[in-house]
C-alpha cells in the first residue's frame, strides 16, 4: 500500500515567513494535487510537522503562525500528523510505528526542504526498507552558501534529487506519479 508523506509544508517557508524557500508556492500546489489524489483514493496520508525545540531556532517556533501547516495541504481530521524536532522524520517520532501498524511498504514523499528534511527522511525510509518515490516538483529548497559561493536553489534541488535517485528513491514529477 502507498502512503503519502508530506514533510514540513509549513507557513514559515512561504513569502513573509521566517525561512522563505524558492518555489515554495509552486511546490505546495503540486503537493496539493498529490493530496487530493490520495484523498480521492482513500489512501493513507501522513503530514510531518517540524516544531523547533532548540533555544537558538529562528523558525518553526512553537505557537507561531509560521509553524502551522500551509492551507494548501492542511490536514483533515482523518489524517495523521507526526511532530518532529529533527530533519529526519523518523528520528524520535511515531512515524515508523504508524507505517508499521498500517503495513505500508511504499512511500510517496514531498515537501520542504529538499536538501535537508526531504533528503534525511527519504534516506532513513529507504534504509528502513521502504520503497520510496520523491515527487520533485512538490519539493522546494533555498540557495545555500559554500566557501563564499552562493549555490542557487535550483542547483541545490537538482543535486540532492540526483543523489536520492542514485539508490534511495524513484524521483518523479507530480504528473508522472498521478498517471
Amino acid at each position: 500500500m502507498k502512503t503519502l508523506i508530506l514533510v514540513d509544508i509549513q507557513k514559515d517557508y512561504f513569502p513573509g515567513g521566517r525561512m522563505e524557500l524558492v518555489g515554495a508556492l509552486e511546490a505546495s500546489l503540486a503537493a496539493q494535487k498529490l493530496l487530493s489524489h490520495f484523498r480521492l483514493k482513500h489512501w493513507p496520508i501522513i503530514h510531518v510537522q517540524h516544531v523547533a525545540k532548540k533555544p537558538e531556532a529562528t523558525f518553526f517556533l512553537p505557537k507561531t503562525v509560521g509553524v502551522e501547516i500551509h492551507d494548501h495541504v492542511k490536514p483533515i481530521a482523518s489524517e495523521i500528523v507526526v511532530t518532529k524536532h529533527f530533519p529526519n522524520g523518523f528520528r524520535e517520532t511515531e512515524l515508523l510505528k504508524k507505517l508499521e501498524t498500517s503495513h505500508v511498504e511504499s512511500l510517496v514523499i514531498a515537501g520542504m526542504m529538499t536538501h535537508m528534511c526531504i533528503d534525511a527522511t527519504t534516506r532513513a525510509a529507504a534504509d528502513l526498507g521502504f520503497d520510496c518515490a520523491v515527487v520533485h516538483d512538490a519539493c522546494a529548497t533555498r540557495d545555500l552558501t559554500f566557501e563564499n559561493t552562493v549555490v542557487p536553489a535550483r542547483q541545490v534541488h537538482g543535486a540532492f534529487l540526483a543523489a536520492l535517485a542514485s539508490g534511495y528513491a524513484n524521483v518523479v514529477s507530480t504528473e508522472t506519479l498521478l498517471d
